[in-house]
C-alpha cells in the first residue's frame, strides 16, 4: 500500500530533452571556453584572410602582372578563371581533410589544413611575374591557388565543428558562429592592409591599366607593393599555430571513440547513408556564396573596370574604404543571426533571409545602372555605400547558422567530410564561377542580369531548405 502511494507522490519524470545528449560535451570540456573561441576564430580568420587578399589581388594586380593580352575584360576573365581554380580544390580538400578528421581527430587536421593554406600564400607573394618567366608564372599561380583551396576546403568543416561540437545546450548556433566571424574579420585584414599599401604607394588600379606596359611594370606597387599581403600571412600562421596546439579534442568526437564509431572511409560512408543530406547542404549554401562573392571579388572589379570592361571606372582606393565600411555590418549580422536560429530554428530564420536575397537580386539594376549610379568621379557613393550595407548585412544573416546548421546535418563519425563536402561543392556552383559569370553577364547584357543570376541562386536554396529537416533540437551524439 505505502508503496502505490510513494510511487503516485513521487513527482513525474521530466519528458527528455532532445537536446540533452550534448550536455555531455559542456560537462567533459576541460579546455576553457575562450580558448576553444579563439582557436576556431583566429585559423578560419587567418584562412579567409589568405583567401581574400588573393580575390584582391585577382582584380587589381594579377591581370597586369600574370596575363598579356591587348583586351583588359580578356586579362579580368583570365585573372578570375584562376581565381576560380581554388574552388575546384576545396572539395577535394574536404574530402582529405575530411578524411582525417573523422578518423584521427579534429584538433590534428585543423593545424594541418591551416598549414597548407599558409604555406601556399606565402609563396605566391614570392612568385615572379610572367614577364620575368613566361607562362611558367600564371601556371605556378593557378598550383599555388589551388593549394590554398585544399586548405581552406578542410579548414571550414574543422573550425565549424571545434565549436559546435562544445557548444552549451541550446546555444550551438551561438557558440558556431565563432568561426564565421573569420570570414569578415579576414576580409578587414585583407583589404584594409590593401587599402593602406595603395595609399601609401598612391596605386591606383585603373590609372595604371591605361598606361604602357612597360611604364606600368614601374610603378612601386606592381613591382613589390603588392607582395607584402602574402608573405605577411606566414606571421598570422605561426600565431594560428600556437593558439590550436593548445586545445584538445572534442567531447563529441572523444565519445565516438570510445564507441567504436569511427568510419574506415568516411567519404564512402558518407556519400552511401547521407547523400541526400549532401545534396541540400549544398543547395542551402548556393545562396550564400553567390551573394558573398558577388558583394566582394565582382562589385570589386565592376567598379573600378573602365568603361571599355563593362564597369564604373571608380578610384580602386575610394572603393575599398567603402568595402571595409560595410564588410562591419556583415561581422554585427552574424551573431544575431546565431541567436536568432537558436531561438526560432534554422530552417525559419534562414528562408525569410533567402526570401530577402530573392528581393536584393531583382533590384540590382536600380542601385548599379551606370545611368542610376553614375561612373568615375560622379559615381554616387552614398548609393553604392547603401548598395554593399544591404548586401553585407544579408549576408551576415545567411552566413551566421551555416556552421550549426550544415554539421547538424550529419552523423558525428561522418560530420567533417559530410559538412565539409556540401560546403564546398557548393563553392564551386555558388562561388567559383559567380564572378566570371557576373563579368559575362555585365559585359553582355547589363548589371540587371547579374542579379537575376543571384535570385535565381537565391530560389534554389529556398527550395532546399524547403525539403531540409530542421536540427536546432537535434543532439550531436545522435545518429
Amino acid at each position: 500500500m505505502s508503496t502505490s502511494v510513494d510511487a503516485a507522490a513521487a513527482p513525474a519524470p521530466e519528458p527528455k530533452n532532445p537536446n540533452q545528449g550534448d550536455e555531455i560535451a559542456d560537462e567533459n570540456l576541460t579546455v576553457p571556453r575562450h580558448r576553444i573561441i579563439i582557436a576556431s576564430l583566429i585559423g578560419t580568420t587567418i584562412e579567409f584572410y589568405d583567401f581574400y587578399i588573393y580575390a584582391t589581388a585577382a582584380v587589381s594586380v594579377f591581370p597586369i602582372l600574370f596575363f598579356i593580352t591587348e583586351d583588359d575584360g580578356a586579362a579580368l576573365l583570365a585573372s578570375m578563371a584562376t581565381f576560380g581554380a581554388a574552388f575546384v580544390a576545396r572539395p577535394l580538400g574536404a574530402v582529405l581533410f575530411g578524411h582525417l578528421g573523422d578518423t584521427i581527430g579534429r584538433k590534428a587536421t585543423l593545424v594541418g589544413a591551416l598549414l597548407t593554406m599558409g604555406i601556399a600564400t606565402f609563396l605566391i607573394g614570392l612568385l615572379p611575374t610572367i614577364y620575368q618567366i613566361g607562362i611558367w608564372a600564371p601556371l605556378m599561380l593557378t598550383v599555388f591557388r589551388f593549394c590554398q583551396g585544399l586548405g581552406l576546403g578542410g579548414e571550414w568543416s574543422g573550425a565549424a565543428l571545434l565549436a559546435s561540437e562544445t557548444a552549451k545546450p541550446g546555444k550551438r548556433a551561438q557558440a558556431a558562429m565563432w568561426p564565421q566571424l573569420g570570414a569578415p574579420f579576414g576580409f578587414i585584414l585583407a583589404n584594409g592592409l590593401f587599402l593602406l599599401l595603395a595609399t601609401l604607394y598612391s596605386y591606383d588600379s585603373a590609372a595604371v591599366q591605361a598606361l604602357p606596359v612597360e611604364e606600368a611594370l614601374q610603378d612601386p606597387f606592381l613591382v613589390w607593393g603588392w607582395r607584402i599581403p602574402f608573405l605577411l600571412s606566414v606571421v598570422m600562421v605561426v600565431v594560428g599555430l600556437y593558439v590550436r596546439l593548445r586545445i584538445e579534442e572534442t567531447p563529441v568526437f572523444a565519445k565516438a571513440m570510445e564507441n567504436k564509431e569511427k568510419a574506415k572511409v568516411p567519404v564512402g560512408e558518407v556519400f552511401r547513408k547521407n547523400w541526400r543530406e549532401i545534396i541540400l547542404g549544398t543547395f542551402i549554401m548556393l545562396a550564400t556564396y553567390g551573394l558573398f562573392y558577388l558583394m566582394t571579388t565582382w562589385i570589386l572589379s565592376y567598379a573600378i573596370a573602365g568603361a571599355a570592361a563593362g564597369g564604373l571606372a571608380y578610384g580602386y582606393q575610394s572603393f575599398l574604404v567603402l568595402q571595409v565600411i560595410s564588410i562591419v555590418l556583415f561581422a554585427i549580422f552574424i551573431p544575431i543571426a546565431g541567436r536568432l536560429a537558436d531561438r526560432f530554428g534554422r530552417r525559419r530564420m534562414l528562408m525569410t533571409t533567402t526570401a530577402a536575397i530573392i528581393v536584393f537580386g531583382l533590384s540590382f539594376n536600380v542601385w548599379l545602372n551606370p545611368d542610376s549610379i553614375g561612373s568615375g568621379a560622379d559615381m554616387n557613393v552614398w548609393q553604392m555605400l547603401m548598395f554593399l550595407s544591404v548586401g553585407m548585412s544579408l549576408m551576415g544573416l545567411t552566413f551566421g547558422p551555416m556552421s550549426a546548421y550544415l554539421p547538424e546535418l550529419f552523423p558525428t563519425n561522418t560530420r567533417y567530410t559530410g559538412s565539409g563536402v556540401a560546403y564546398n561543392v557548393s563553392s564551386i556552383l555558388g562561388a567559383a564561377l559567380t564572378p566570371f559569370v557576373a563579368t559575362w553577364l555585365v559585359q553582355s547584357y547589363g548589371v540587371w542580369a547579374v542579379g537575376l543570376y543571384l535570385a535565381f541562386l537565391a530560389v534554389l536554396t529556398m527550395i532546399s531548405l524547403v525539403l531540409s529537416p530542421e536540427t536546432s533540437q537535434k543532439s550531436l551524439y545522435t545518429e
